[in-house]
Parts: C-alpha cells; structure tokens; sequence
C-alpha cells in the first residue's frame, strides 16, 4: 500500500519509497501515467535487489494521489516533483523520466544542477501542450477550447485526454527548448523509432538544444512509446548506470 504526504501546495501526494544507497533514482512518469506502470515497478525491484535508494510517485491527478486530472499542469506537476524529491530524498538523484515525465526532469534538473547525478530520459516529451497540442489544433479546437476551456481529444488508451486551456497556457510558462538549458551531468535518452507520442525529431532538437558534456542519445529500432518490452528495460538500466558511473 502506498505512502503519502501533503506538499507544500495542499496536495496529498502517493508514493513508494525505498531506503539504500545513494544517489537516489526518482522515477517519474508521463501523462495520465501512474507510478504502478512497468518501467516504475520493474526499475524498483532492479534498485532494491542493488541496495540502490528509490522512489516512484504519483503526481496530483494521478494515480492515487489527490485532485483530478483535469485541474492539473505542467507548473503543477513540476511543484509536485519538487516537493516529492526535497521531502522524500536526501542526497544526489537520478532522474529518469517517461514522456511527459521527460520534460519533468529537464525542469528539475535545469532548476536544482546541484541535486542531479545523473539523467536519463524515455520519449520525452518537453514543451509537447505547445509543440505538439497547439501547434497541430485545428481553428475550431482552439475556438472550442477558449469558448468551452476544455476539448477532448481520443488517446491510444481507454478514454479521450481532457485537454484544458490551462493545461496550454500554463505549459507556455514552462517550455525548455526556447531558452537556454545547461545540463551540467550525465545525460541519456533514450527513443523507439516507432514511437506514435513523441517522434524522433524531438529526441535529435532536445540532443541539439541542451548544453552538456555528456549526453547521448539512443535510438531503438521498432521500439514504441510504451518503452518496456525486456529489450528496452534492459537499455533503461545500462543507462542508469552510465549516469552514475558519471
């Protein structure tokens, strides 16, 4: 069963959390994820059977923490990873974020350098309500959307995403790939080609975009948003430990 706390903002907040060594790996996940996913659960029993420190979390809206989906964004769930890493860490992390969590941790990482060991980023997804949401929104979606201050769009999963306008103009106060980002540690991402979310050349501009000494990317034949066949977990992990072998 899951632990929680409240955050700074109000919020009750779900996680797993287990104790080792440092550096901490923080597990964040995309949209509409929720920390009970494949990559979450399998990269936990990887950390323990290693005594390596590990957390996984549900942002608000999500999973089993409070709040609805449809109340959330990107600066909300960005003080939600805040607030979960400085009350449930100590020490240096690794961040590996999936998707939307990918843009989580650009956020993090380009706010807290001096909490990061490492990166490793799967399909991430930065700046995606602009790049992705907006920019490919017809003129009625944005009429509806700015008339209705919602749209539902259909999603590869069970039900449509409910996309707010919030959720657009909130995420406008937090793109990274317009401004400087400076990534002062090791830094890995990581891409299916045959991811339908988020396309390679969003992996190649992020690659272009940052400025870090260390960072690579890897593309993966035939591998898809989901990212979590035994083949790509067992990229995930060489990843990790690249990052803390620094």
């Amino acid at each position: 069963m899951a632990s929680s706390f409240e955050s700074p903002q109000g919020r009750r907040l779900a996680y797993h959390r287990t104790e080792g060594r440092a550096p901490w790996i923080v597990f964040l996940g995309g949209l509409k994820s929720d920390m009970e996913g494949t990559k979450a659960i399998h990269l936990e029993a990887w950390a323990k059977a290693r005594g390596q420190a590990y957390l996984r979390f549900d942002y608000s809206g999500h999973g089993e923490s409070s709040g609805r989906f449809e109340e959330g964004s990107i600066g909300d769930w960005a003080q939600d990873t805040n607030a979960a890493i400085n009350a449930l860490t100590d020490d240096k992390v690794v961040l590996v974020g999936s998707s939307m969590g990918g843009w989580q941790t650009l956020l993090f990482g380009r706010a807290f350098p001096e909490r990061m060991a490492g990166m490793v980023t799967i399909a991430a997804a930065p700046d995606f309500t602009e790049d992705g949401y907006w920019a490919s929104f017809t003129d009625a979606q944005k009429e509806a959307l700015s008339r209705d201050g919602q749209i539902a769009l259909p999603s590869d999963y069970v039900e449509p995403y409910i996309i707010t306008e919030r959720l657009i103009k909130d995420g406008r106060n937090h793109l990274v790939l317009r401004d400087p980002l400076n990534l002062p540690y090791p830094v890995r991402c990581l891409q299916g080609t045959a991811d339908t979310a988020v396309s390679t050349e969003t992996a190649l501009r992020l690659l272009d975009h940052a400025t870090c000494e260390d960072m690579q990317l890897t593309l993966v034949k035939d591998a898809d948003h989901r990212f979590s066949d035994d083949r790509c977990l067992a990229l995930i992990e060489d990843a990790i430990d690249e990052v803390m072998r620094g």
